[in-house]
């Protein structure tokens, strides 16, 4: 199996990590994410919580094409809400 790799300033090897999904259920809807990614990736969107029957705002992934592979958004998430996955090539 191979990744997609690329090579840093200083010429190491470098993978990066696209996001795969956001847990609703873990994300407080803080935009720390949403401010750190320079890419779009990420809208704000209601979330209707069954067990408490109230609405929350949460962060969602709307544009996930537009990921880098940075990881910047998943080190800033307190809640660790974030998976990541490398790409297959």
């Amino acid at each position: 199996m191979a990744y997609l790799t690329g090579k840093t300033k200083g010429g190491k090897d470098w993978t990066p990590a696209f996001i795969e999904a956001l847990d609703p259920e873990k994300c407080i809807g803080c935009g720390r994410c949403y401010k750190v990614c320079s890419r779009n990736v990420f809208a704000p969107e209601d979330f209707e919580d069954e067990e408490t029957e109230s609405v929350r705002m949460i962060m969602t992934i709307a544009n996930d094409q537009n990921c880098i592979g940075c990881v910047a958004c998943g080190v800033t998430c307190s809640k660790k809400a974030f998976s990541f996955k490398p790409l297959e090539v």
